[in-house]
């Protein structure tokens, strides 16, 4: 049930307000002292705090009312408080509130806009519990893949990456072809490595060839091996990559680049597990397990006869779609802190730049970005300005005056600042280079809850 606890010396206020509360199925908990009043918090569950800020007859400075909200603050950060009394005045509440108090309401108070208040308030208590529970289950879930699976050192927050995680995981054991898909640099080669390494193959070699890097002429010696004189510059015999990954797996990185010639070579493999060298008639054989992934859309290219039709369903048991970085911007901070290392630390508004960059070159520019700024840096501190991100066209064109950074960060940058800020949102509004207030109307605007007592 709804609780809320009313710290007030006088017994006349907490009667008032349990019959007020009572009416809308609301429970009271009443404490006549500071003291009493964290006791009693100790003790059971309250989701909103009503407390008065003078407790002796003999004093009206709002002091104790002062120590008892740092004392509430202290021991549950994101329990709501509103401030009620009598005395005090408006600068000392209006201090509390700025320092994260939820409301301040004055002695006689209006029922109807007490009321109100209230009723937010445990809405909002009722929705960071479900965030908190759900958080929970979610670093409970991690917990058990991170304990079951090799997750091969990947660093990820987001649900999506969770969930590509996830399947690779499960799809590991399976002795199915799998395509990983997604932009370059969001990170398919490490998914790949994810599927080996829980393999039942997984003590046999993961050998990676990127199509797209080899002139389409030696392809098939690359692949499949040359003798030696099988073509010019072939001074000795070479063992191609289904060779070199026998008894493990090859992954095909960019196979939307492969010439229609090797798509052929490649399909008679994958169908018979057999090939022969450049140059060679001597028919061979290797037990390989291959994973192929591309940036490339394949069935545009199908229908443009630039792949193989049967060759995307050979390759094509199982798809895993990688998101690029700017769809799952959780993933952000902790991999610029994962690659920034322990030595140095990102200053707030870093954090917020490089929640507002877009990333179009995903992962692989996120850590460029943070080796270049890692060589560059003159202090222990890094700032927006040493990470000195390009502006985007867009933003450029917009002006100061309508800028989508700091000043107007997105939905998504917004909802990734809360999360990795625990919820708090003085902290978030920190980071992002906002005030509470400027903070509370973006998240009006995009219809996202704040969560209570931030």
């Amino acid at each position: 049930m709804r609780t809320v606890l009313v710290i007030d010396d006088n017994p006349a206020v907490a009667q008032a307000l349990s019959l007020l509360f009572g009416l809308h199925d609301i429970r009271t908990l009443a404490a006549a002292s500071p003291e009493q009043g964290l006791a009693l918090l100790a003790r059971e569950r309250a989701d909103l705090v009503i407390a008065d800020m003078n407790f002796r007859a003999d004093t009206t400075s709002g002091e104790e009312g002062a120590a008892l909200f740092r004392a509430l603050r202290a021991n549950q950060p994101d329990l709501p408080v509103i401030l009620l009394t009598a005395w005090t005045h408006l600068e000392s509440a209006v201090s509390l509130v700025k320092a994260g108090a939820a409301d301040y309401i004055g002695k006689p108070w209006d029922n109807d806009k007490l009321l109100a208040s209230v009723e937010n308030l445990l809405e909002l208590a009722e929705a960071t519990r479900e965030r908190q529970r759900l958080q929970t289950e979610q670093r409970r879930r991690r917990e058990r893949l991170a304990e079951h699976y090799d997750l091969c050192g990947i660093v990820f927050a987001a649900d999506e990456m969770e969930r590509v995680v996830e399947l690779a995981c499960r799809v590991a054991r399976a002795d199915a072809r799998v395509l990983i898909t997604g932009p370059n640099g969001a990170g398919k080669e490490r998914v790949a490595q994810i599927v080996h390494a829980n393999s039942a193959i997984r003590g046999g070699p993961f050998v990676a060839v990127n199509c797209g890097a080899i002139p389409s002429e030696l392809i098939e010696a690359e692949l499949f091996g040359a003798e030696a004189g099988a073509f010019t510059g072939a001074g000795r015999a070479r063992a191609g990559r289904f060779e070199t990954a026998n008894g493990g797996t090859l992954f095909l990185d960019e196979i939307g680049d492969l010439p229609l010639s090797g798509q052929v070579k490649l399909l008679r493999v994958l169908e018979t597990g057999q090939f022969e060298m450049l140059g060679s008639s001597r028919t061979r054989s290797a037990q390989v397990r291959v994973l192929s992934a591309t940036n490339a859309d394949l069935p545009a290219l199908i229908r443009d006869g630039r792949f193989r039709e049967d060759l995307y369903y050979r390759l094509n048991v199982i798809e895993i779609a990688v998101p690029a970085l700017v769809e799952r911007p959780a993933d952000i901070l902790p991999l610029a802190r994962h690659f920034l290392g322990t030595e140095l630390q990102l200053s707030d508004d870093a954090a917020a730049a490089l929640l507002a960059h877009e990333w179009p070159g995903n992962v692989r520019e996120l850590r460029n970005s943070i080796e270049r700024v890692k060589l560059l840096a003159r202090g222990k501190i890094i700032s927006a300005r040493d990470l000195n991100l390009p502006v985007s066209p867009l933003v450029a064109a917009e002006g100061e005056g309508t800028r989508r950074d700091a000043d107007q960060p997105s939905r998504d940058v917004i909802e990734a600042a809360l999360r990795e800020a625990g919820n708090n949102i003085s902290q978030a509004a920190q980071s992002l280079g906002l005030s509470r207030q400027a903070l509370y109307r973006r998240m009006e605007r995009f219809n996202l809850r704040p969560p209570g007592g931030g």
